[in-house]
């Protein structure tokens, strides 16, 4: 899954970003608003998490902005301010959920499997097709009857798979949702992922399209 963070402090920006990627999501970081708007208006992203006391440009304008776009790209504000009426108002602009800092770093990534189960119209937080299901909270996939731990890679591969299943990607798209920027990768790096996954479950897992990219079946 690919999250644009959106936070022009520093600490929070940096902890925040590695705590994610290191559970599996790809995480681009901008620290202003202006750059939001064009990262987003160029890029395609599964959820923004968004801070509203920005420079140049405020959290709220940054979403406005996004929504004029018909862009409905989940959104969670990321914020010190905790009166109600800011929250009533990022909420009245389209945010999905308003979380207030200082937060745990549990809480926030249960708040974003709430908002992208229900942007997919996902109702548990599992991703289930006919021959397995992920745990979203746990990162363990079940397949006949078995459950198997997976690394942070493998985990964000499947994730993306497994929200659209039966949809084919290719190479690239699962490069770009599974590494953020400036993360080093190699060009065979895709394959490996697949490889280990596939080593582990079977190589039904899943499938490759000859030419055009992997998917899993529905």
């Amino acid at each position: 899954m690919k999250i644009l963070l959106v936070e022009d402090d520093r600490q929070v920006g940096s902890a925040t970003k590695q705590a994610l990627t290191d559970f599996g999501y790809a995480v681009n970081w901008v620290q202003d608003g202006p750059s939001a708007v064009e990262t987003v208006t160029t890029e395609f992203y599964d959820l923004i998490l968004l801070d509203v006391g920005l420079p140049k440009q405020d959290g709220f304008a940054v979403l406005k902005n996004i929504r004029a776009q018909k862009n409905p790209v989940p959104v969670i504000f990321l914020t010190a301010r905790d009166g109600v009426e800011d929250k009533i108002h990022g909420l009245d602009l389209g945010a999905d959920d308003y979380l207030v800092k200082p937060f745990s770093l549990e809480e926030l990534k249960a708040r974003m499997r709430v908002v992208v189960r229900r942007h997919h119209g996902v109702k548990e937080s599992k991703l289930t097709t006919s021959d397995m299901s992920l745990n979203l909270a746990t990162k363990e996939i079940e397949r006949e009857g078995c459950q198997y731990p997976l690394s942070a890679k493998e985990f964000s591969v499947l994730h993306t798979l497994m929200l659209t299943p039966g949809v084919i990607f290719s190479k690239e798209q699962l490069e770009d949702s599974t590494y953020g920027w400036n993360e080093e990768v190699a060009s065979n790096a895709i394959e490996v992922i697949i490889h280990g996954i596939r080593k582990k479950m079977g190589k039904e897992t899943i499938l490759n399209v000859r030419g055009l990219g992997w998917m899993v079946r529905k």
